[in-house]
Parts: C-alpha cells; sequence; structure tokens
C-alpha cells in the first residue's frame, strides 16, 4: 500500500497519514471559524434530509469496482466513474460529495429552514489493503462536519447531525460514556451541539435542538445504543437499568415530557432505523411505546443506514405480547406484508395505535445512485421570522388550544394479559407500559395543521455515470409525494405575488413549471400531506393497486437490484 504523510480536504483540510488519494480537492480551511450569521431568516416551510455521505479519500477514478474503487484489476470489472459508481459496492469520491453540497448551497441555502442530517460520513471498511483506522474516520467526520458549517450553519440554518454505524471504529461497536469517541465528536460537532445537550453527547452522543425556538425541536437519538449489532451493549432488558440503551430512553423520555409541557412538536432523528429486524427486541419495544405515548408532540421519525428509499409504521400491536415477528425476505416484502395486515375500513382504524418512520435513500452510489428528500410542513398562521416564531400570537393561540385539549386526550394502557403473570413474561418491558398515551385527533401527526410535515421532494443522480470532468454533474426530481394541485396558486386566487410554492418554480422539470398539468408521472401518490392517516391510506393502496406498488419499489431502488 502506498503510505506518506498528507492533506487531504473535502472543502477544507484534514490531516491524516493515509494512502495517498487523487482527487481534486476545495480550499476552505479547517481552521477557518464559521460563525452564524446575524441576521433574520424568516420561515419557508421546508427542511432538508441528507445520509450516508461515505466519502473516500481512495476512491480513484477508473479503478475498478472490485476493489472498492481503490485500484485497477485484472478480472475487467466495470471502471470508477468520475463522480462515483452507480450500484456499486464503491464509496462516494469527494468530487460527488463537494459537487452535492455545493449544489445544496447554490439551489436550496435560500429556501430551507434547517438540516436534518443522519450520519455514516466516513468511507466502509470493505478494502483488506487499505484498513480503517480511527484517525481516518475522525478526520473524514471532521471535513464533512467543515462543509456543513460553511454551507448551511454560515447562513443561520441549524444543522442537526446523528452518529452512523461507520463513524466509529470498530464498525457497529460502542460502549456507553464517557469515551474518547463521544469526546471526539463533541469537538467535531461543537457548532451543532448546544450547550444544554453537553451533558447528555459525552454520556451517549445523543442530544436535542431547538430548531425552531419555543416551537419545534429534533432529538438526534444515538441508535448504535439499540442496534443488535452492538455487542457492547446489554439490548436494553428490564433488569438492567443501567444498560446505555434503557439509560438513552429513560433521557428520551424525559425530553419528550418537556417538549410536550411546552406545547412543541419535536423530530425524532437517527442513523438505523427502527424495526424488528435491526433493534434489540426490548428496545424496540421501549421505543415503539414512546412513540405512541408522545404521538401528539411526535410529527415522524427521519432515519438513513439502508440507502433504500421507504417509509414504515410504529405499531401497537408490535408490543403486544401475542404478536409474532415477521420474517420476509426483503424489505420491499416486508413491508407490503406489514401494510396488508392494516385494518379496513380505515375510517374505523385506531390512528392513535401508529407512528411513522421515514428512511431516506443516500448520497454515497451503494447499492443504488446519490439522492437527498427536501421535505415542506406547515406554516400557515405565522408571521414572522424564525427567531421570532416563539412569540407569534398565532402560535401562543395555538398552544393554548393544545394545552385545553391535552386534559381531555389521554388513554391508559391498561395490562390484563395473563402472559405478564408469567416468569417469562414478568421482566419484559411489554409488561410494564402502564403510563397515559397522549394522543389527539387534532394534533399536527393526526391533522393537517401548524408543523404538519406536508410533502416532500426526492431528487437523484440517474445519469451519475455519464459525468466527468467535461459534462457536470445535475440532480433531477425523481418524485414527490404532493397532488399537482399544490404546485401551484389556486386559479382563484387574486395576489400571488407571495404564494410560497411547495417547490421552487426553478428546480422543477420544465413540465411542471406552468399550471395546467392534469398529470405527471413526477406526483404518483397524490398525498395532501404527510400526517398519519396519509400515510395509512398509502399504504393500504399500495397494497391493492400494483402499478403504484410497483412505482413504489422502483423509487425504493432507483433501478438497481431489489436487496
Amino acid at each position: 500500500m502506498r503510505t506518506r504523510s498528507l492533506i487531504f480536504t473535502l472543502g477544507l483540510c484534514c490531516i491524516a497519514s493515509l494512502a495517498a488519494p487523487t482527487q481534486i480537492v476545495l480550499g476552505t480551511s479547517l481552521i477557518e471559524k464559521v460563525e452564524p450569521q446575524p441576521f433574520p431568516r424568516k420561515l419557508y416551510g421546508r427542511f432538508l434530509h441528507i445520509t450516508d455521505i461515505h466519502p473516500d479519500p481512495f476512491y480513484e477514478p477508473g479503478a475498478s469496482q472490485s476493489s472498492a474503487c481503490h485500484r485497477a484489476d485484472l478480472n475487467h470489472s466495470p471502471p470508477a466513474g468520475y463522480y462515483g459508481a452507480p450500484y456499486s459496492s464503491c464509496d462516494a469520491p469527494f468530487s460527488l460529495t463537494n459537487f452535492t453540497l455545493d449544489f445544496l448551497d447554490e439551489h436550496w441555502t435560500s429556501e430551507i429552514d434547517f438540516v436534518i442530517w443522519t450520519g455514516d460520513n466516513a468511507r466502509h471498511d470493505n478494502d483488506d489493503d487499505i484498513p480503517r483506522s480511527l484517525d481516518e474516520i475522525y478526520d473524514l467526520n471532521r471535513a464533512v462536519a467543515k462543509k456543513m458549517e460553511h454551507v448551511f450553519l454560515s447562513k443561520g440554518i441549524p444543522v442537526v447531525p446523528s452518529l452512523g454505524n461507520n463513524d466509529i471504529w470498530h464498525q457497529n461497536r460502542l460502549s456507553a460514556g464517557p469515551n474518547e469517541i463521544f469526546e471526539e465528536f463533541s469537538s467535531i460537532w461543537s457548532a451543532f451541539i448546544p450547550p444544554t445537550s453537553s451533558k447528555s453527547f459525552h454520556q451517549g452522543a445523543y442530544f436535542s435542538v431547538e430548531i425552531i425556538p419555543d416551537a419545534v425541536a429534533a432529538i438526534s437519538i444515538n441508535t448504535l445504543f439499540f442496534y443488535k449489532k452492538n455487542h457492547a451493549v446489554g439490548g436494553c432488558n428490564y433488569a438492567d437499568p443501567k444498560d446505555p440503551g434503557n439509560i438513552h430512553l429513560d433521557w428520551l423520555e424525559e425530553q419528550l415530557e418537556s417538549f410536550r409541557s411546552r406545547q412543541m412538536q419535536v423530530w425524532m432523528t437517527g442513523h438505523v432505523p427502527p424495526s424488528e429486524t435491526k433493534y434489540f427486541p426490548e428496545c424496540y419495544y421501549r421505543f415503539v411505546e414512546l412513540n405512541l405515548r408522545f404521538q401528539d408532540t411526535i410529527l415522524g421519525n427521519l432515519y438513513g443506514h439502508l440507502n433504500v428509499d421507504h417509509f414504515s409504521f410504529l405499531d401497537a400491536d408490535e408490543i403486544d405480547l401475542s404478536t409474532e415477528i415477521s420474517s420476509s425476505s426483503t424489505i420491499f416484502e416486508t413491508l407490503i406484508a406489514d401494510f396488508s395486515e392494516i385494518p379496513e375500513p380505515l375510517e374505523d382504524t385506531h390512528y392513535d395505535n401508529y407512528a411513522v418512520v421515514n428512511v431516506n435513500a443516500a448520497i454515497v452510489p451503494d447499492p443504488y445512485i446519490p439522492s437527498f428528500r427536501v421535505f415542506t410542513y406547515n406554516t400557515t398562521g405565522l408571521s414572522g421570522f424564525a427567531k421570532d416564531v416563539g412569540s407569534d400570537p398565532y402560535l401562543q393561540t395555538i398552544k393554548a388550544t393544545q394545552r385545553r385539549r391535552a386534559l381531555n386526550h389521554e388513554q391508559v394502557r391498561a395490562f390484563t394479559e395473563p402472559k405478564c403473570e408469567r416468569e417469562e413474561y414478568r421482566n419484559s418491558w411489554r409488561c410494564q407500559f402502564d403510563k397515559p398515551r397522549h394522543s389527539d385527533s387534532e394534533s399536527p401527526s393526526r391533522r393537517n395543521s401548524l408543523w404538519s410535515p406536508t410533502g416532500f421532494a426526492q431528487f437523484y443522480m440517474p445519469r451519475l455515470a455519464e459525468f466527468d470532468q467535461t459534462h457536470d454533474p445535475e440532480f433531477e426530481l425523481e418524485y414527490m409525494t404532493f397532488p399537482l394541485s399544490r404546485l401551484h396558486p389556486n386559479q382563484e386566487a387574486q395576489d400571488i405575488t407571495n404564494h410560497q410554492y411547495v417547490i421552487p418554480l426553478r428546480l422543477l422539470p420544465e413540465e411542471l413549471r406552468q399550471p395546467g398539468a392534469v398529470e405527471s408521472v413526477y406526483t404518483p401518490y397524490e398525498l395532501n400531506d404527510l400526517t398519519i392517516p396519509s400515510w395509512l391510506d398509502l399504504a393500504t393502496r399500495l397494497t391493492k393497486d400494483e402499478e403504484l406498488r410497483l412505482k413504489f419499489k422502483e423509487f425504493m431502488y432507483m433501478g438497481g437490484v431489489e436487496e
């Protein structure tokens, strides 16, 4: 292996002793301190979700994909492209990472309110000839963090990072803090973590931040404490209150109680999405119960890790002792099987039994192609800038209404199951959930109202292999959840001068920039919002409509092979 001391940059400098990469770099110095802009920002009602960047300093354009795109091989596997190798097991070249963040800087920083960034900012450990080191992982994370500061934070846009399973060494293995890893990331992410969260971050790399002061918060959870592949933790066993997962969930419960007492809304964010197959069973049961208990406070869940665009539900049935864990072979098959079990008709569905999980596709073209997502949310009725929202008269009226309703919308989860008397179940978390659940049909997660998610647009790079030094890459719209009617002002509108477009017209395909279209391949779902009832409606339609189901599968795998 070629080694030498070098400086590799991702729009900035990080010093490490590594094999020498041959990639173009940008020149923003690591030493340069990024200060948030003091001027007030208006609320646009949009935010960015970006995940799994995986920059690789050893990526070599033209190298063999069978070598993780690190060197030429004799087996004639496809060569690595300049901006990445689509549908491969290679990580991202700096050229792709830099282009993506520069594209977001140019086209989206004037249109969004905050950024959810859900981890994995180092390469995979997939090349025995160039093993990863802890210093390299730190350097790559520091480089991406500085670039995120430069692109977003310098313009007053809050950024909420989460720790990924490839952001640590050894991969997937993480013990309770305080420890060196948490100490290092507290430095790397010092610009993103508020001082009030310093204690929790040093303890477990989890924190909360008010992304819209006194109105909306994001809670960044450390999913590695719940992840089955992490053999350094105990899996949230009820009999072990000192287990890192239990301590984390105790903290999460306190955070949700605190935000709810202030009538705030919360986005849950992290790296590994919650599921029966990914989380330790007892961690999963507790996490599901908290999501259901605070359904009137949690707007939704945002994750990465799987690199597959999809949604799923956290379901009250999953914390029922009579429920068996399903086992289907692919994510798609599992989802459709789960969706087929949703009770019908939906009008009779107990919506308080569900929470929604959104998993975003990745920037890294492994195993598909680069992608990011822009969400929209309801800001109707507000008049101020982001920093002044907390004192907005309309918000104060909404909060007063929520306080009154909260007194009348609690249901107690009573356990009468005989199984809880048996010794093998007595110490399961599923037999301990007896606290009131806070559900409300008028809450933003259930009805389109202030702060409700209303839709998203997915952008991707389907022609990645075509781009090189002489052909600049492009992100294109893949699809949107909105109906066509939402893209333009109502025809009866008298004044459209200040109309807030859900997606800026300049970023739409040309065919959608003018009103009048009656159908489009870009709007297959036609969802009026992203509340729990709307997601359940889409899920049931996917089980009945084969054409829509195939389209959903196409979006999941972006034309690649189902895994």
